[in-house]
C-alpha cells in the first residue's frame, strides 16, 4: 500500500529533489576510488514518507533495498541542509502564487498528541492521565492552510506558545494591515491580545459561556488542519526524542497538506493538457 497517491508523491519528490545537492553514485574521496554505491535519494525519501504516514519504526520500514541506519543518516543529513523547512516554504509560496493565501484571518490553536517515547518535547499530558504527550501549536490562514507550528511538552499552556507560533509567520513576509488572529478562551482576555499586539495584530478571543458556533465561526479551519496533521501517525503518536527531527517531520507533513490543497484547487481554477478528468 503506497503512503501517498502518485499524483501527490511525484510533484512532492520533484520539488524535494531540486533542493538536494548534486552527488555522484560513489564518494570520490574514497582512497581506493570505489565502495558500495550510495542508496538513491528517491528510495530513501519514499521510506521517510512511509515513516511519516504510517508512524512505524525505521526497522519496520527498512528492507533489502535500504537499511534503517541509512534512513536515519540521510534524514539527519537533509535536516542539517534545512531541506524539509525549505520545501514547506516553497510549497506555501506556490500556493500563494496560484491560489492565494487568505491572511486576513489567522486562527491559532493547540493540539495534544501522544509522545510515549519521551524526549525534548514530551511531558505529562493533562488530557491523557499524565502519560507522555506533546502539544502542537499551529497557525493557519482563513481556509486552513498551515502557516507554521511549534511543538512543546504536553503540559505547556497555550498562551506561552502563541509568541513562538506567531514568530513562524515572519518567514511569509509582511502580513496585511487588517490581519487578525482568532483564539479560544484558553489564551485569556489579556495575554492573547497583548502577545498579538507585539506583532501588530488584532486578537479575537473567545469568551467562556457563549456558544461556540456564535463566537468561534473563524476558528474551525485550524481545528480541521490539526485533524489533517493527526492523519500522519508519526506526529499523532510521536516516538522521536529530538526536537529538530520532530520539526522536520512536521514541516514535511505541512508540505504534503498544502500541496494536496494546491493540486485540488488548481484542478478547479486552471486548465492544462494533462489535467485529470476527475478532481484528485
Amino acid at each position: 500500500m503506497p503512503a501517498l497517491q502518485s499524483w501527490l508523491a511525484e510533484p512532492l519528490w520533484d520539488q524535494f529533489s531540486a533542493l538536494l545537492p548534486q552527488r555522484g553514485p560513489v564518494d570520490p574521496r574514497h582512497p581506493l576510488g570505489c565502495h558500495r554505491p550510495r542508496i538513491a535519494d528517491r528510495l530513501v525519501f519514499d521510506k521517510i514518507v512511509q515513516v511519516l504516514v504510517f508512524g512505524a519504526g525505521y526497522r519496520r520500514i527498512a528492507d533489502t533495498t535500504c537499511s534503517a541506519t541509512t534512513i536515519r543518516t540521510r534524514r539527519d543529513e537533509w535536516i542539517r541542509l534545512g531541506v524539509f523547512e525549505e520545501l514547506e516554504l516553497i510549497i506555501l509560496q506556490a500556493y500563494d502564487r496560484f491560489v492565494g493565501l487568505d491572511l486576513s484571518d489567522i486562527p491559532v490553536d493547540g493540539c495534544h498528541t501522544k509522545a510515549t517515547g519521551g524526549g525534548e518535547v514530551a511531558g505529562p499530558s493533562p488530557v491523557d492521565r499524565r502519560k507522555g504527550g506533546m502539544k502542537r501549536s499551529t497557525a493557519t490562514d482563513a481556509v486552513g492552510i498551515p502557516l507554521g507550528a511549534v511543538c512543546a511538552p504536553g503540559n505547556r499552556h497555550d498562551s506561552p506558545l502563541l509568541e513562538p507560533t506567531l514568530q513562524r509567520l515572519e518567514r511569509l513576509g509582511p502580513l496585511p494591515g487588517d490581519a487578525a488572529i482568532h483564539l479560544d478562551a484558553a489564551y485569556g482576555p489579556n495575554k492573547g491580545p497583548a502577545t498579538a499586539a507585539q506583532f501588530g495584530l488584532a486578537a479575537h478571543v473567545a469568551v467562556k459561556g457563549l456558544a461556540a458556533p456564535v463566537q468561534n465561526a473563524k476558528r474551525w479551519p485550524v481545528e480541521r488542519t490539526n485533524a489533517w496533521g493527526n492523519q500522519f501517525f508519526k506526529i499523532a503518536r510521536c516516538t522521536e526524542r529530538r526536537r529538530h527531527v520532530i520539526d522536520a517531520f512536521l514541516s514535511l507533513a505541512h508540505a504534503v497538506i498544502t500541496l494536496r490543497r494546491l493540486i485540488r484547487q488548481a484542478w478547479t481554477l486552471y486548465r492544462w493538457d494533462s489535467r485529470p478528468k476527475r478532481r484528485p
